[in-house]
């Protein structure tokens, strides 16, 4: 039995400011008009950021780690539901429909966690099964994307996956350090949903690739601290990236009978643009293979694990995926890891 993705949704919170605006409201006295911030901020490619707190009115900075815990699930719940919801519209489900909802973040947590929380708001059955996937980063909606795939396919269950991440709730307090700088000048908030279910048409999940370089795991970090959580983030990065991503891809592509040129859609996490710039080269890629990725990247900024659906969201939104046709996601984040989904377009009436 197949398992497919059939409908996609996402929600954003209310605020939003372009990028000048936040570097000129906030940003410029929170790194005291440094000359690095600066360049690095207009350097991000994001031209636009969304946020559930607007630091100029609220110094998150200032703020322990208990209180942005209390407010990310006061935040969280309700843009949770509004993705939730668009993907099972979209997919034409039926709440009581659903058998199993994984819940994907690294910014926040509760117990009772958001799982339980939503499936109690969206009126899901008791008998719901749940599945949290906690601090994987930016990459983890792809292995919470294999486990509801895994579970529609082998056991019949129609699946609803969230991705809901609230990178601006860890404002860190001021700092010369080039990492927290690229990190607050990418990371934005957004919340991305897919509904998954068997035998219909949609995306179908087809296999899933891995490769984690232990060895580098230092380079970029996650840490929980009193001030919330803080990022480590090392230059070093898009180099490592450099070294595994083609082997990842080309073993993904090989072990289905594909090539690269069979591919019709590249739906990979920007990182930055120079993690993008990375897979571009590595992978021989036309400016236009990831012409979405830095849409997003632009529009929305890095919303951590939710990137990639808003990607393939808009990926398909705009029909640039035919019947048939193949899309690669990929995403990377602590670890050092890799991850990447290989995705088929099935039509109403096309069977393998």
């Amino acid at each position: 039995m197949s398992a497919a993705i059939t409908g996609i949704g996402k929600a954003l919170p209310r605020r939003s400011a372009s990028q000048a605006q936040a570097w000129d409201d906030y940003f410029r006295d929170h790194f005291s008009n440094s000359r690095l911030a600066r360049g690095i901020f207009r350097r991000s490619g994001v031209e636009r950021r969304y946020g559930v707190v607007d630091p100029s009115e609220e110094n998150v900075s200032e703020w322990g780690t208990g209180e942005r815990m209390r407010r990310f699930v006061e935040e969280a719940v309700p843009l949770g539901r509004d993705a939730l919801e668009r993907a099972l519209d979209n997919g034409g489900v039926r709440r009581e429909d659903v058998g199993l909802l994984a819940v994907v973040s690294c910014t926040g947590y509760a117990t009772p966690g958001l799982d339980i929380l939503l499936a109690q708001e969206l009126g899901f059955d008791t008998s719901v099964q749940r599945l949290h996937v906690g601090h994987m980063g930016c990459y983890a909606a792809l292995p919470g994307l294999a486990a509801a795939a895994d579970a529609v396919a082998a056991r019949g269950k129609i699946a609803a996956l969230l991705a809901v991440e609230l990178t601006t709730l860890h404002l860190q307090p001021p700092t010369d350090d080039v990492g927290q700088i690229v990190a607050h000048a990418l990371f934005s908030d957004a919340a991305a949903a897919v509904a998954i279910a068997p035998g219909r048409p949609g995306l179908e999940v087809v296999d899933v690739a891995a490769r984690t370089d232990a060895d580098r795991a230092g380079l970029m970090t996650w840490d929980v601290t009193d001030a919330g959580f803080r990022m480590g983030l090392s230059p070093e990065v898009p180099a490592v990236l450099e070294r595994h991503v083609e082997r990842l891809v080309d073993d993904l592509l090989r072990g289905n009978a594909l090539s690269r040129a069979d591919v019709s859609g590249w739906a990979v996490h920007p990182g930055g643009p120079r993690i993008l710039d990375v897979v571009a080269q590595r992978l021989g890629l036309s400016p236009g293979d990831l012409g979405t990725s830095r849409e997003i990247l632009r529009d929305y900024g890095n919303c951590s694990s939710a990137t990639v659906l808003l990607i393939l969201e808009r990926m398909l939104a705009e029909e640039r995926v035919p019947t048939g046709g193949h899309v690669v996601m990929l995403a990377f984040g602590p670890g050092l890891t890799l991850y990447g989904v290989l995705l088929r377009r099935r039509g109403s009436s096309d069977e393998r």
